[in-house]
């Protein structure tokens, strides 16, 4: 076994899978996709340890294990259409294309977008649709989506992502101030959203239109 692929199992058997995510096909999954890749050449030693990492223009990569608990509370299938708010350096979106149909996937920062398209297209990821814009009006030409998953925290669930979620869909957000969130899971029944608290988080804001001001 290669020296990234040992680190990767240690990763998730010792920061995942012992802390009680039990979805197989996800642990295995990242299992498969190198976080390593996803991180600036000066982090890379740093890429298998659960905490979130710098990746330029004030932006994070998530600790694994909260990519983790965020794509579980989605309970994808292969059939689910996936809408990603805030693509960052695409590891989480690599994660979500492989236990999907398609992701739909949007960023702020363009210049984070172009890298992580690339990143991802090269790596031969092909069922993922590209949007550089305001991840808070979320991306209407291509809803309804069956599962959002908001990698930024915001003070509400924008109403833009509740009317682009399918009725029975989830949606994995952190909400609360820029200091301090609660990651949430939400089901949509009706037209109204039922709430679960996952865990506290930390998260860099969602800047836009419906979330906090830049």
């Amino acid at each position: 076994m290669n020296s990234f692929k040992s680190q990767l199992s240690k990763m998730v058997e010792s920061q995942i899978k012992t802390r009680g995510i039990k979805d197989s096909r996800l642990l295995s999954v990242m299992e498969k996709v190198d976080r390593a890749s996803f991180v600036p050449e000066r982090f890379k030693e740093n890429a298998y340890i659960d905490n979130p990492l710098p990746i330029g223009e004030d932006q994070t990569i998530s600790q694994p294990f909260i990519v983790a608990l965020m794509t579980e509370a989605l309970s994808l299938t292969k059939e689910d259409k996936v809408l990603e708010i805030g693509t960052g350096s695409g590891y989480q979106t690599a994660i979500l294309s492989l236990l999907s149909k398609e992701v739909h996937t949007i960023e702020r920062i363009h210049l984070l977008m172009e890298r992580a398209e690339s990143n991802l297209k090269d790596s031969g990821y092909h069922n993922i649709f590209y949007k550089s814009g305001d991840g808070s009006l979320g991306w209407e030409e291509h809803a309804l989506y069956d599962k959002i998953i908001v990698t930024a925290a915001s003070p509400k669930i924008p109403e833009s992502l509740i009317q682009q979620l399918n009725s029975g869909g989830r949606i994995v957000i952190p909400l609360g101030d820029k200091d301090y969130q609660k990651l949430t899971l939400g089901v949509k029944e009706g037209q109204h959203i039922k709430e679960e608290l996952l865990c506290g988080c930390f998260f860099v804001p969602l800047i836009g239109e419906h979330g906090f001001k830049s």
